[in-house]
């Protein structure tokens, strides 16, 4: 995997969208009363990361690992539990798992794309059926934690599955799923900025991710019909 090479094959649009999210994250931070680097990294490693992920480029997997460690820690600071084991539990080892399927199936040999996967009936009955099985279980833990905001948590342990679940199996249907978890998580974090002035990079962070799964859905389309070709 060369870096160099991932940031030389982004379109002129990607690149736009990078720089865009990059800026806001780093205005955020600027103009933050209180300024939080952890914060600020995360959030710059997360849009970082969609770019690349939207991409279809493995390198989006492995900063996906980096990013929830962070996010995962500032989650604990906040007692978001549910997004604290989400992310350290459930994100980051199924993106670990997701690098691996990824290399295994490049589009063409040498390339960094993915190979997108023809997603059947039986999968996704199955993928929905584990899903609901994990928030079920996951709301008692979070309860057992007095996690804030618990059912809005809740709701986000299972958009998170179904994203990571959909990323394993190299389905464009990731996008969808992470989408709806950016607006749980927008609103989390509202919630929190409105406690702590600091979390408001998270926000920002957040509306950026939501912005780049739109544009991942429609770009995984477009390389699907290409690839089927």
């Amino acid at each position: 995997m060369n870096i160099r090479k991932s940031f030389e094959n982004l379109t002129k649009l990607e690149k736009i969208l990078w720089i865009v999210s990059m800026t806001c994250v780093v205005v955020c931070f600027i103009f933050s009363p209180e300024k939080n680097l952890l914060n600020f990294i995360a959030s710059a490693v997360g849009v970082t990361a969609l770019i690349f992920v939207a991409k279809g480029d493995v390198l989006g997997q492995i900063l996906t690992v980096f990013f929830s460690l962070l996010y995962g820690i500032i989650s604990y600071t906040f007692d978001y539990y549910g997004e604290m084991i989400t992310y350290l539990g459930m994100t980051m080892p199924i993106a670990l798992v997701s690098v691996i399927s990824w290399l295994k199936h490049p589009y063409e040999e040498g390339k960094s794309e993915v190979e997108i996967s023809h997603f059947t009936k039986a999968k996704t009955v199955l993928t929905f059926l584990i899903s609901i099985i994990v928030t079920v279980i996951f709301y008692f833990i979070l309860k057992f934690f007095n996690t804030a905001n618990l059912i809005v948590s809740t709701i986000s342990i299972t958009t998170s599955f179904l994203a990571s679940a959909f990323l394993v199996l190299r389905c464009e249907y990731y996008a969808v799923a992470y989408a709806a978890n950016d607006i749980i998580l927008i609103v989390l974090w509202i919630l929190a900025s409105c406690e702590d002035s600091s979390y408001i990079p998270m926000v920002v962070c957040f509306v950026m991710f939501f912005i780049n799964d739109i544009y991942g859905f429609i770009n995984w389309r477009r390389m699907k019909r290409r690839q089927n070709k």
